[in-house]
């Protein structure tokens, strides 16, 4: 394992807990999801640091960066760009939209069309932009943080199942305890210190990270494990659906970056365990008979029920 990009991913860790108190657990997760070359989904309500999360990661990474405001009129071509006629030449000219960036806040997607959201996750899945014929590519690394209001709120579009299943893991941030609160009303606003960030990677560094990650070890007992969770989410009566093996993979590959930044070249069981409920929250459907139970309890029985050995 090469230490130095390991001392250089804590080290973000710890320059984001500054900015983000006590949230050591969500931070971590984030950058989890980047690691393992997936996409984040922030669902919480506003001003719980959504928003100051994304802009300390590009920050600490050197990340370029954009940041869409999701709004009722929004148009795909807002997002993804457009050919424009230009008469000088007498050719069209494609001008980006904010998508060709290596970091992408989408703030409050759920709260454009479902035409505009699914313009966006196509883009996160198929990483490229297709106008007119002509494709596009993404740069690398491409990394979508968005964030979503919670769905009882005025104004909103839940996605459907099929594109929530385009991200790696949703995540809440949640309040501070009151001592960590404390803090941070005696500190005042932190986005007016993340300009104050020490960069702690390069670009370079990121892509070998993960390409590190994927090359984590996973024993045949930890794929069995795996599994074994998989099927019983499908044949329990306590879910309408169960995860399907792209949401497997899903797993395996966040347990792999977590591995990684704990400093393993090997998957253990907490891994798995750990990221069960970031990774399947979203994907997982309940039976009318468990509404009343929480994700976190529903994911509580999964742990109970599936052994880690066989």
């Amino acid at each position: 394992m090469n230490e130095s990009l390991l001392t250089a991913a804590l080290t973000t860790v710890k320059s984001l807990e500054t900015i983000l108190m006590g949230k050591t657990a969500q931070i971590e997760d984030a950058l989890i999801t980047l690691f393992a070359d997936g996409h984040l989904l922030l669902e919480d309500l506003p001003g719980m640091g959504k928003t100051t999360l994304a802009q300390g990661i590009a920050h600490c990474l050197g990340l370029d960066h954009q940041r869409i405001q999701f709004t009722s009129d929004l148009l795909p071509a807002d997002i993804l760009g457009v050919s424009i006629f230009e008469p000088e030449t007498g050719t069209f000219r494609f001008h980006e939209g904010p998508v060709f960036t290596q970091l992408l806040l989408a703030d409050e997607i759920n709260r454009t069309s479902p035409k505009t959201q699914s313009a966006l996750l196509e883009v996160m899945e198929e990483r490229n932009v297709t106008i007119e014929g002509k494709l596009y590519r993404l740069a690398k690394p491409f990394f979508v943080i968005a964030t979503q209001n919670p769905s009882t709120q005025f104004g909103t579009f839940p996605l459907p199942e099929s594109q929530l299943d385009r991200f790696l893991m949703r995540i809440s941030i949640g309040y501070p305890s009151p001592e960590v609160e404390l803090q941070i009303l005696a500190q005042g606003d932190s986005r007016l210190r993340i300009d104050q960030l020490p960069q702690t990677l390069d670009h370079s560094q990121l892509l070998a990270i993960q390409q590190a990650c994927m090359a984590v070890h996973a024993s045949a007992e930890i794929v069995d494990y795996l599994q074994r969770v998989l099927t019983f989410t499908r044949s329990s009566d306590r879910f309408t659906v169960g995860i399907s093996p792209r949401g497997g993979l899903s797993l395996l590959k966040a347990a792999k970056a977590r591995a990684w930044l704990k400093g393993r070249a090997h998957v253990l069981p907490e891994d798995i365990q750990k990221l069960i409920g970031p990774v399947f929250g979203h994907r997982l459907r309940t039976s009318d008979r468990v509404d009343e139970l929480s994700t976190e309890r529903l994911i509580d029985l999964i742990l109970d029920e599936v052994d880690v050995i066989r």
